[in-house]
């Protein structure tokens, strides 16, 4: 049935039963997903997945139901199951059906060039892009991951307060990762590309940036254990900005799980820093017009020079700090109930080239790859204690691989040691949004070898 012919059904069925406010919710999606295993296709999907979300006031209070079978039987289903959850729901606070912005801005973020990748050139780049990797080193023993994937989506959201608005959006992606071997000494090395542009699809480069990080790994030993000026490379960089982005959400401040409560105007970090959220960002994995909401998206910037400017709020925690949304509603499916997520989250970058930001280290560690983020970190003290690999810097001269190592601070800390930013924004596998970050240079953090 066509989404608005159902919701026309819905809304006078839902009134009839003393709904007031209503709003539906509907998502579509389609998935392609191949990996490649010496040459072969070793495995193949391809998911569709579609749903309708139903939320409405009842008795003063908000009730939820969502159904797979956007038809009439699933009508009277869901007006039951909404009223059964809102007399259940203890939650007190108001949650409020929005009528819509003043303005939405233009954005189209769905590239029909794409359209031209069928599936039959997404299998034969992956093949491809495997071949190449072995083809650059003879010291490359293994592909262990080669994967290209695509995915398309839409979503519609209309409520009986004059809101509709529509969205459709698309992007390919995909992930190498390779292991190197010179002899009982073994590295691994991945690169992950996602885009709109099929011309950012390009085997032999995408191969060579995993092959070259794998090889630069080999024979890398531990440092001694001391407080070392660290450049967290992009890569490393938007890892960190990603584990520890909750400390911006304004639901988070109002439960006491960010230390940023009550520091709104004032200065968080370095002067260097500053830290957007675009959601209209061209050839963003998160970008949007309109949030889970239907609240009109806008860049905006987090912190501005370190001076700490906004928090993200959705509808409900913009009324109770008493200020408006700031778009950053969230859903991950049509299952899923409101949260707060960031869209295209990064650090805005510096002039100075990554080479640069080396070159002005006498002694020091370069950070490629952290690992145990999610045992190592804690999101609400800022504290972090993490495995790390990388370089070791000396006079301006990366001297040698370096594992095997732990490093521990503090993120709050580390956001006001940073002491220089380079010029070469990068963004990492999205979750729960798409966070970027220039190599960043900080005065000092502990080291142990």
């Amino acid at each position: 049935m066509n989404i608005r012919d159902f919701k026309e059904k819905l809304f006078s069925l839902g009134t009839e039963n003393g709904f007031t406010d209503m709003e539906v919710y509907f998502n579509a999606s389609n998935n392609f997903n191949v990996k490649i295993f010496k040459g072969e296709v070793d495995n193949y999907t391809v998911a569709d997945e579609s749903g309708l979300a139903f939320r409405g006031l009842y008795k003063g209070k908000m009730g939820y139901a969502f159904t797979e079978k956007v038809d009439e039987t699933s009508l009277g289903i869901l007006i039951e199951e909404a009223k059964g959850n809102a007399m259940i729901i203890e939650d007190e606070d108001e949650v409020e059906i929005f009528a819509g912005s003043e303005k939405y801005n233009d954005f189209e973020g769905y590239s029909k060039a794409l359209d031209e990748f069928t599936p039959e050139k997404k299998i034969q780049f992956a093949k491809d892009l495997e071949k190449e990797a072995f083809a650059l080193d003879s010291r490359v023993v293994a592909v262990n991951y080669c994967m290209m994937a695509s995915g398309e989506g839409e979503r519609i959201i209309i409520n009986n307060k004059g809101l509709e608005k529509s969205a459709k959006d698309n992007l390919a992606y995909c992930y190498l990762s390779v292991v190197v071997k010179e002899g009982e000494n073994i590295k691994t090395g991945a690169k992950f590309v996602a885009s709109t542009n099929i011309t950012d699809f390009h085997a032999k480069k995408i191969a060579e940036k995993a092959v070259k990080e794998a090889v630069s790994m080999l024979g890398a030993e531990t440092v001694k254990s001391k407080n070392y000026p660290v450049i967290f490379r992009n890569d490393a960089a938007n890892t960190m900005l990603e584990t520890f982005s909750s400390i911006f959400s304004a639901e988070n401040v109002q439960k006491d799980l960010s230390l940023l409560k009550g520091k709104l105007g004032k200065n968080i970090a370095s002067e260097k820093i500053t830290i957007i959220d675009d959601p209209l960002m061209e050839n963003g994995f998160a970008s949007t017009p309109f949030d889970a909401e239907g609240v009109a998206t806008y860049k905006k910037e987090i912190v501005s020079q370190g001076k700490l400017n906004t928090f993200l709020h959705n509808l409900k925690t913009a009324k109770k700090d008493g200020t408006e949304s700031t778009g950053n509603a969230y859903k991950a499916s049509f299952k899923g109930s409101v949260g707060i997520a960031p869209s295209n989250m990064y650090i805005s970058p510096g002039e100075k080239t990554y080479d640069q930001l080396v070159e002005n280290v006498e002694e020091g560690i370069i950070i490629t790859d952290l690992q145990g983020l999610h045992s190592g970190t804690n999101a609400v003290s800022g504290d972090f204690s993490l495995a790390a690999q990388g370089y070791l810097v000396q006079n301006g001269k990366i001297i040698r691989p370096v594992d095997q190592i732990t490093i521990a601070g503090n993120f709050y800390e580390l956001l006001n040691e940073i002491e220089d930013i380079a010029d070469d924004l990068e963004f990492g596998l999205p979750s729960r949004g798409n966070f970027g970050s220039p190599s960043l240079r900080v005065k000092g953090i502990a080291v142990s070898g």
